[in-house]
């Protein structure tokens, strides 16, 4: 056993028995390479990526690849999810000197940390132009050896580099809307009107970009645009083998260009990003299906992904012992095996299973034949066979062995489950998806949060590393959608003070932006700023969504200055690159229109109460904040700033309509309410200022 075997990153401790000698990132490691002047070997990864455990098997457990690593460098072991800041840093490197990113990646760094060679994965041996890891290794300390200065030139070009793009200005323009449609029009352009998404293999589910096609109020010319985008894109994703057909939940990409073979790694940040895009778009396009599959993500993650004291596991496999898509995957004789013969042939139909497979000799599971295809063959409904079908293959399915679960929970992943729980709990009436997303909430604020400094991971029962603003972000924005699920004020409040602390640790007022670590944070080679989504919301666009947010429920002009600022950093690039900044888009879509309010007040259990918070969902989508409460919380009236002085009217519960707190008469009548609203949709071309 090395030094990773008591660490809390299940990554780590699959590393713990490998022959290299291996530290976690800390101040021993940099302290012994720096007495010994060796340079550092960063590896960089996570536990449920399918090529890091390939390279691991391949050098890492290795004698001869470990007893050269060993004699030459301090290696050092980073699980990328628990350390992103680290994972940030040397990802930039590793994309300025080669050209492409990726996990594993591998860092040769000087005793300080700064980078000089960088790549992805490495074979054990040398493999066309590809270097082995071993040679690579031996090459490099020869370098180091002999080639000093070079090393440094090369290390201190790289890092200047670096360092300019971290601390790049922000723009002191106030964000404009005509990067929207702008924006709209590049996507279109970069479709694929084939198959959805963007682009050809490897695919990626565009979950940021998606949320803001749906979500973001646009200008009349471009919306039919977004709907194509959007809808074709969801459609053929829930129909691929990305998506698992019978277990629910998407994996993380799929290397071919149609959305069919997946690498097999599901992660919660996909799975409830996913979830919620699904389940506005079925709201939004009158689409059941799309309803339906937010419905089984969900499930899945209740099923497969709830820990037990609340929160989610980060989390499962590519691998399962049998093989990479072993558990995933069929063939027609297993099929036979656990079907009748009828049944058998069905789903080989519907579900593409074939001699041949698509994944070595075996079939990923897809939508191969359209439901309405197969009820002209069958002169049938085939629903009532297949749901059969399905609830029998998921049976058999369980009793193979399932994948390994990363059960680390990360604030910044938990945060957007929330979000997509507190959602789904009130779109599709499910007390069991608010009461999950209470336990997910309650995990976090109590075991996450110590001394007031949240953190970022829980791992058995113990909180570690400081939370980077990523985490504050989604959590925060996670806090405020329950709290507009259930209007416990709890939430709200949590979700202030977290963001209180979010602008006093991660702000920069003198560049606008957001760094990614706190002040309070272990110092690196710099402090980088997290703007572009990748897959997850880019933590200064997802604050921005956040205080904007708040800004509605307090009236505060500083956090909706904060909002503006934020996005002011690199709204430059959000026409130009609008794949990279989809949580940006559809802030800057929330910033620049107008905005409103509803405040209402009466007894939440009451009919009349509940028949205008239903008027007032029905009109979120514009970014529309909402609060409610009995007219006896002292609390909740206390709290939530919006809610100040609002009363009954002649005893009867009352809504508030007002735009930046300048507010109507109060409506007692759901029709009326609805007739306001209605006439208050001001459109996009009487925007306002981004800055108050």
């Amino acid at each position: 056993m090395n030094r990773l075997a008591n660490e809390s990153s299940l990554y780590l401790r699959q590393h713990a028995e490998n022959p290299v000698d291996w530290y976690p990132w800390t101040d021993e490691a940099l302290a012994r390479a720096a007495s010994e002047d060796r340079p550092l070997l960063i590896s960089i990864g996570y536990s449920a990526c399918h090529w890091c455990h390939v390279m691991a098997h391949e050098s890492f457990e290795d004698p001869e690849t470990a007893a050269v690593m060993n004699a030459h460098f301090v290696c050092i072991k980073v699980d990328r999810e628990e350390r992103p800041d680290i994972d940030a840093l040397y990802m930039q490197a590793t994309l300025a000197l080669s050209g492409h990113g990726g996990w594993p990646m591998t860092v040769f760094a000087t005793p300080d940390g700064r980078p000089f060679y960088a790549g992805t994965y490495f074979p054990p041996t040398n493999r066309g132009s590809m270097p082995g890891m071993r040679e690579l290794c031996a090459w490099m300390a020869e370098i180091y050896r002999d080639r000093r200065d070079d090393v440094d030139l090369q290390a201190t070009e790289l890092t200047d580099r670096l360092g300019a793009i971290a601390t790049r200005p922000g723009s002191t323009v106030s964000p404009d809307r005509s990067v929207i449609p702008e924006a709209v029009a590049q996507l279109g352009q970069q479709l694929d009107h084939t198959y959805g998404g963007f682009g050809g293999a490897p695919k990626f589910p565009p979950s940021t970009v998606l949320e803001f096609l749906v979500q973001a109020i646009v200008e009349d010319d471009v919306a039919p645009l977004t709907q194509e985008i959007a809808s074709l894109t969801l459609r053929r994703m829930a129909d691929g083998g990305i998506y698992d057909q019978l277990g629910g939940g998407f994996h993380r990409y799929a290397v071919d260009d149609h959305w069919l073979v997946p690498h097999f790694e599901k992660m919660l940040y996909d799975n409830a990003l996913l979830a919620r895009v699904y389940l506005h778009a079925g709201t939004r396009y009158d689409e059941p299906r799309f309803t339906t599959t937010a419905e089984e993500i969900l499930d899945y993650l209740i099923r497969e992904m709830e820990l037990p004291d609340g929160g989610f596991a980060a989390a499962q496999d590519a691998d399962s012992p049998e093989g990479e898509g072993v558990y995933y995957t069929w063939t027609p004789a297993e099929l036979a095996s656990v079907l009748t013969p009828t049944q058998a042939a069905l789903a080989a139909r519907r579900f593409g299973v074939h001699d041949e497979g698509n994944f070595d000799g075996r079939s990923v599971l897809s939508a191969a034949l359209p439901i309405p295809f197969l009820a002209r063959e069958l002169s049938e409904d085939p629903l009532p066979a297949l749901q059969e079908i399905h609830a029998q293959l998921l049976r058999v399915r369980a009793m193979r062995t399932p994948p390994t679960r990363d059960d680390k929970l990360i604030s910044s992943w938990n945060g957007l489950a929330i979000a997509a729980f507190a959602d789904a709990g009130v779109e599709l009436a499910r007390t069991d998806y608010l009461d999950t997303a209470t336990r997910a909430a309650d995990r976090i604020l109590d075991s996450l949060v110590v001394s007031g400094r949240l953190f970022r991971v829980l791992a058995d029962h113990t909180a570690h590393h400081l939370a980077q603003l990523d985490d504050y972000a989604n959590l925060i924005q996670g806090l405020l959608r329950l709290y507009t699920a259930t209007f416990a004020p709890r939430w709200f409040t949590a979700a202030r003070t977290l963001a209180d602390a979010m602008v006093d640790l991660f702000f920069d007022p003198d560049t606008n932006g957001f760094y990614s670590t706190g002040r309070d944070a272990p110092k690196l080679l710099m402090r980088l700023r997290d703007l572009e989504d990748q897959p997850t919301p880019a933590g200064n666009s997802q604050a921005a969504l956040a205080l904007l947010h708040l800004s509605g429920l307090t009236g505060s002009d500083d956090y909706r200055a904060c909002a503006a600022r934020a996005l002011a950093l690199a709204h430059d690039q959000f026409a130009r690159y609008p794949q990279a900044f989809g949580t940006g888009l559809l802030a800057c879509a929330h910033l620049t229109t107008p905005s409103r309010e509803i405040a209402v007040i009466g007894a939440l259990e009451d009919p009349r109460t509940q028949a205008l918070i239903t008027v007032a969902r029905a009109h979120q989508r514009s970014g529309l904040a909402l609060a409610a409460a009995d007219p006896s919380d002292a609390v909740a009236i206390g709290e939530i700033p919006l809610l100040t002085g609002r009363t009954l009217i002649d005893g009867m519960p009352a809504a508030y309509v007002c735009a930046r707190f300048a507010c109507q008469a109060p409506i007692t009548d759901p029709a009326a309410l609805r007739t306001a609203l209605a006439a208050s949709s001001v459109g996009p071309e009487h925007q306002q200022s981004g800055y108050p």
